[in-house]
């Protein structure tokens, strides 16, 4: 999952209450009804799409942009899709990024108190390495920006920062939490080494006290020192912490031998259902193919890349013809570039095409709680009409709230409705970015309403418009 801007709407979306409008539905109830309920059975009841993520997950593994995984993901989404006999099923050129880890990091408290302590680490995305030697200095801790440029040159030159700052906790939903710390992953670097700074430490995007680093993209700026940067577990965090206060003197050793190679073409996977009566407006459900190169991107973002296809399955084998054309679209390098859902959204417009809405899924696999929705009012209050077709299933939050970072292109172009998938996210912030985002850590049925979810909103903007 993307951290810039990832989750700026997620309060809002929290916060909003909107009431039901008195008026009909426009939806025939009982048909729908009867629709979503066939959708429902089906999707609990058949394990095609959690075989899919077992293949992904346990074939094909991490999948990083550049890499030989992310090459054979592509392969196997087209594979996958064109057995299903679709209208349509093609690839979308995309040049992305390629960064490699390298060997294991290393990470360790050197302490003239206590002695030499290691500590889990992990690189951040796109962060320069530290030589095969490694890189030895002492540590200064700040939890935000601005505690930072009032240590100003003189205590940070030559030295390590180490932003600490943790989750608040206090916010019921987690993506806020996130919101309100992934600032010091993603600008850290560049503003420490404006004010000398050899290298970066950050205190791991998590909830919980853990031994796990989290890794995620950070982002240098021209003109601007590239000084190596890594995440360290919520765990060594508290421990480095702890020792500073102790021992302000002491020295952090910090290895990493990763790069920046050139870039490579990928792709997006597009799969496509035509409109029986309005094919010219489209709805995209999509997810994203890459993922970090620790664990299995099970929950970011294989669950929602199969979810997505899912949609489409679900269509075909209940004899389902949209009024609407929808699309599933599986983006490529969402993590560390977005480049697929930039080239998705200026393919889209050079080609004059119109997205009425489009879906994303990029929460995890968990049991789902609703949807968000960047629309106009007008929009939000259509889709809280079907209110009482979704409820039953636990959709109940619908309202005002971000859509997505691969759909988020798209925004501009006509009235397109951008829509958040949002399942519940106390666990998701476990798993995020680990080597434990594994496929055994996603529950079969809470995956499976998931994709029954969404097929069912599609189902009814197909069938009704926004």
């Amino acid at each position: 999952m993307l951290f810039k801007n990832r989750f700026r709407h997620f309060l809002l979306a929290a916060a909003t209450v909107v009431a039901v409008p008195a008026m009909a539905s426009q939806s025939t109830a009982p048909s729908d009804s009867a629709t979503i309920k066939q959708i429902y059975d089906n999707a609990l009841t058949s394990t095609k799409s959690y075989e899919d993520l077992r293949y992904l997950t346990k074939n094909i593994g991490a999948r990083l942009s550049g890499s030989p995984q992310a090459a054979a993901a592509v392969e196997w989404g087209r594979q996958v899709m064109n057995k299903m006999g679709l209208d349509r099923v093609y690839v979308q050129e995309v040049m992305v990024p390629h960064w490699v880890r390298g060997d294991k990091e290393i990470g360790r408290v050197l302490s003239g108190q206590v002695g030499s302590t290691d500590v889990n680490i992990a690189a951040l995305g796109s962060s320069i390495g530290t030589g095969e030697s490694g890189l030895t200095a002492e540590v200064v801790e700040v939890h935000n920006f601005e505690e930072l440029e009032k240590l100003g040159k003189k205590k940070v030159k030559g030295k390590i920062v180490f932003f600490n700052r943790p989750f608040d906790n206090t916010h019921v939903q987690t993506m806020a939490a996130y919101s309100g710390a992934v600032d010091q992953r993603g600008g850290g670097p560049v503003a420490a080494a404006k004010l000398g700074a050899v290298a970066v430490i950050v205190r791991s995007m998590a909830n919980e006290i853990q031994d796990v680093p989290h890794t995620g993209n950070t982002r240098y700026q021209d003109g601007v020192e590239k000084i190596p940067a890594a995440a360290i577990s919520t765990k060594g965090a508290e421990l480095l912490s702890k020792q500073l206060k102790n021992d302000p003197n002491l020295k952090f050793y910090m290895r990493m031998t990763c790069e920046n190679l050139p870039e490579v073409l990928s792709y997006n996977v597009i799969g496509e259902l035509k409109g029986t009566e309005k094919p010219d407006e489209i709805i995209v459900v999509g997810g994203h193919l890459d993922s970090w190169d620790l664990g299995e991107g099970a929950h970011d973002d294989g669950t929602g890349v199969v979810q997505s296809m899912e949609v489409l399955r679900l269509f075909k084998d209940l004899g389902i013809k949209p009024k609407r054309t929808i699309r599933a679209v599986l983006y490529m390098n969402e993590e560390n570039g977005l480049r697929g859902g930039r080239k998705y959204a200026e393919e889209a417009k050079a080609k004059g095409e119109n997205h009425i809405a489009a879906i994303e899924s990029d929460a995890g696999g968990f049991t789902p709680r609703g949807f968000g929705m960047e629309a106009t009012p007008a929009q939000i209050q259509k889709a809280l009409t079907w209110k009482p077709l979704l409820t039953p299933y636990g959709l109940h939050e619908i309202g005002a709230g971000h859509g997505g970072a691969d759909i988020g292109p798209l925004k501009g172009q006509g009235t397109v409705a951008l829509i958040g998938f949002k399942p519940d996210s106390q666990r998701y912030f476990d798993y995020h970015h680990t080597d434990i985002d594994t496929f055994e850590t996603v529950n079969r049925r809470e995956m499976q309403l998931g994709a029954a979810s969404m097929a069912s909103l599609v189902y009814l903007i197909s069938q009704y418009g926004l």
